[in-house]
């Protein structure tokens, strides 16, 4: 088995890579996975969020180069990708939280993200009335933030990829199988090996309901994590536990913070939960492009939850890399994944 060049990893990130190296000219292309059928790894679990708000230049670039992408999918691939503009609205309950927010608007501005902005607590209780919280002390939001299809996304690069001849092979382990390319191509996400790490994240899903709208802006309260937004008529319950907690007593505190915070939804049964694993790296920024010591070996991994929204514009970018020698759409340098052997790990605030 093998290809000129050759994919591990038939998730979101995996099938954009193999999609804009085909539209390069790149016409022997194997995408391999350990799985049955795409999308079986992370990218199925995925809550489909999508925003330009961060807190480091590089995560906004990203998502801008994404958003454009997203903006013209059906156009270029032929599918859905399910992007709305429905807005992420952050909100502040302390000073901290709220200096952290209006620090990360300044570079979301320099990079042109102009129309995010601070809210007070009034207006963020107007954007969503659902909102009970007397301990807001302000908020930031963006319209052009929403949500996206994760499955659309990656069954739209896989069929597009299809179509330029690229091959997909499932039910292979890369670790178990030889597989002969003259380009490999690091793409498996939470199994990518060090230096990314896996971190579980669950969900809740409440049984359907009209209690809060479609279009309602994900929700996400800094000081603790606590987010919620609507998909498919369930209201879609999360928080980032750190340190780690059981599942009753993660769910006990889902339980609590809505509660306290949503309490229109308070008495709505949970119908399910599920998990799935982050990528993380070190400084949970994504890791792309030439692995150092490894000629024509490269790696798009370690996005670190941001891994669907960022999919479009990895893809094109390792494509660059991969034929052109660097990436000309977007400065990515200081994603290269020698930077940790060199001590530069990228910084930004805690808004990442």
């Amino acid at each position: 088995m093998g290809a000129e060049v050759v994919i591990a990893g038939a998730g979101v990130t995996g099938a954009s890579v193999a999609y804009h190296l085909a539209t390069r000219g790149c016409r022997d292309i194997l995408v391999i996975d350990r799985g049955a059928a795409p999308g079986e790894g992370s990218t199925s679990k995925a809550t489909g969020g999508f925003r330009a708000q961060f807190g480091s230049a590089i995560n906004v670039r990203l998502s801008l180069l994404s958003r454009q992408k997203l903006l013209r999918f059906e156009e270029e691939i032929g599918a859905d990708s399910g992007y709305r503009q429905c807005g992420y609205l952050f909100l502040a309950r302390s000073t901290d939280a709220l200096e952290t927010l209006r620090d990360a608007q300044t570079i979301q501005h320099a990079c042109g993200l102009h129309e995010a902005r601070t809210l007070d607590a009034d207006e963020a209780r107007a954007l969503n009335p659902a909102i009970v919280d007397d301990a807001l002390a302000g908020a930031a939001w963006c319209p052009s933030d929403g949500f996206l299809r994760p499955m659309n996304i990656l069954n739209g690069y896989v069929a597009a990829a299809k179509r330029l001849g690229v091959r997909f092979e499932f039910g292979v382990d890369i670790h178990e199988t030889s597989v002969d390319g003259d380009i490999f191509v690091n793409a498996m996400g939470a199994w990518a090996g060090a230096p990314v790490t896996q971190l579980r994240r669950r969900v809740a899903a409440t049984i359907p309901t009209t209690l809060l709208a479609e279009e309602m802006p994900m929700t996400i309260w800094c000081d603790d994590g606590f987010h919620l937004r609507v998909r498919d008529g369930q209201v879609l319950l999360l928080w980032p536990d750190d340190p780690p907690v059981d599942d009753d007593e993660w769910l006990e505190r889902i339980r609590a913070f809505t509660a306290e915070r949503v309490p229109s939804i308070a008495s709505l049964p949970i119908e399910r939960t599920w998990s799935g694993l982050y990528e993380m790296s070190p400084d949970r920024h994504a890791i792309l492009g030439r692995v150092p010591g490894r000629e024509n070996h490269y790696i798009a991994s370690g996005s670190s939850g941001h891994g669907v929204m960022h999919a479009p514009a990895i893809g094109q970018l390792l494509a660059e890399i991969i034929i052109d020698g660097h990436a000309s759409t977007i400065d990515v340098e200081e994603l290269r994944p020698s930077r940790f052997e060199e001590g530069r790990l990228i910084e930004g605030s805690s808004l990442l």
